[in-house]
């Protein structure tokens, strides 16, 4: 007997062990990372950042190289323990679980970035969660996105589309257990049209196997 999918992204990503190599989705594309690091340090230095969703803290060890401070925020605090085992300066980066969607967090901060998260919001979503983080970082605070762009490959397979538009994919671990994960994705006028109306200074920069926003919150 077929089980049944599972929807419960979060899970997915607790048991998930390879956090960064599933996440880095087109392995053809790493090195267009390195472009994306180097624009995130120009705009994140000396910033107090909020990041959402945070995983293992792939972005976070980043961040903590020229950021004021980092409250690196997950749902799954098996993955902030992960996230901590990278042994970051305490001076700089704090932890503490969130739902991304709807973080209720305390602190200052000027800047908000997540990395391959946006994706997984809902497309009827997005303006609410956009307003949460402009309550928590104010208007003109900085945000920054990276997702993944569509390209032709197993992983990138869309298995269904809900009424909403959303798009979703089949993932399966080792042990045989199927998840169905939200994965949507954007082009430059589609992120444009969504967010425009609630950013200022929006850039979208495309590489082959990425895409990174950066704006100002109105």
């Amino acid at each position: 007997m077929i089980k049944p999918v599972n929807t419960d992204m979060a899970a997915y990503y607790a048991r998930r062990n390879n956090f960064d190599e599933e996440d880095v989705e087109n392995p053809d594309g790493i090195d267009a990372l390195d472009d994306i690091m180097d624009n995130l340090r120009d705009l994140m230095t000396d910033q107090h950042v909020l990041e959402l969703a945070c995983g293992d803290g792939y972005w976070t060890d980043e961040l903590a190289e020229y950021a004021a401070s980092v409250l690196a925020t997950d749902i799954n605090p098996s993955l902030l323990e992960h996230a901590r085992a990278r042994e970051l300066p305490e001076e700089v980066v704090q932890f503490a679980v969130a739902d991304a969607l709807d973080p209720q967090v305390e602190g200052t901060f000027t800047a908000c970035f997540a990395g391959f998260w946006w994706s997984h919001v809902k497309r009827q979503e997005q303006v609410e969660v956009i307003a949460r983080i402009r309550k928590i970082i104010g208007k003109d605070g900085l945000l920054v996105l990276v997702d993944n762009s569509q390209v032709d490959t197993e992983k990138t397979v869309i298995a269904r589309t809900d009424q909403e538009g959303n798009t979703y994919q089949i993932h399966t671990l080792p042990d045989g257990e199927r998840y169905e994960i939200l994965k949507n994705y954007y082009t430059n006028s589609t992120l444009r049209k969504r967010l425009g109306p609630l950013l200022r200074d929006m850039r979208v920069h495309h590489f082959e196997h990425y895409w990174m926003l950066t704006a100002r919150l109105r």
